[in-house]
């Protein structure tokens, strides 16, 4: 079980959770960046994940539907903007393929993944948003508690994978 870490926000309009996590930096950004691996985490249980298209790179498209168990469906869209591998994941829901503006952007997620000493990961996952009033809203759709569920699922991903491809 990953182990809560207090980080604070950087502004008001950022939201944060922070892991240590019994994981090499480079098995969760293979968890973060490999569509299968991705299915098995990324969505608190009982929702289910489907990625449906996944081109980690800055500019690649990300295509991404939950599900819920009672067949309710929530789409995600968006676009890498940077990636460095074995150490941070950025995408936002602001544009989506050939960066075009989806028109309700959301948020810029930055993902990161720093060693430790010890052999753990630091995981810091920071949700930052448009206005505070997006922010006020993801808070209540249980961020919280659902990324941290995540983070969890996460890092039982991760473990079981070798640090290396």
């Amino acid at each position: 079980m990953t182990t809560k870490v207090d980080i604070a926000p950087a502004n008001d309009h950022e939201l944060v959770i922070a892991r240590l996590m019994d994981a090499s930096p480079e098995a969760l950004y293979r968890a973060w960046t490999e569509p299968k691996l991705m299915e098995l985490w990324f969505a608190p249980r009982p929702l289910t994940t489907e990625v449906l298209a996944s081109d980690p790179r800055p500019g690649g498209a990300q295509e991404i539907v939950m599900r819920g168990p009672d067949g309710a469906e929530y789409p995600a869209k968006g676009v890498y903007l940077e990636l460095v591998p074995g150490r941070k994941v950025v995408f936002t829901d602001a544009f989506g393929p050939g960066w075009a503006p989806t028109g309700e952007p959301f948020m810029v997620a930055e993902i990161t993944f720093e060693p430790k000493p010890d052999g753990k990961t630091l995981y810091t996952a920071r949700a930052r948003h448009w206005s505070v009033d997006a922010k006020d809203r993801h808070a209540a759709m249980g961020f919280h508690d659902g990324w941290g569920q995540c983070a969890d699922q996460l890092e039982e991903v991760a473990r079981g994978l070798s640090p290396h491809h």
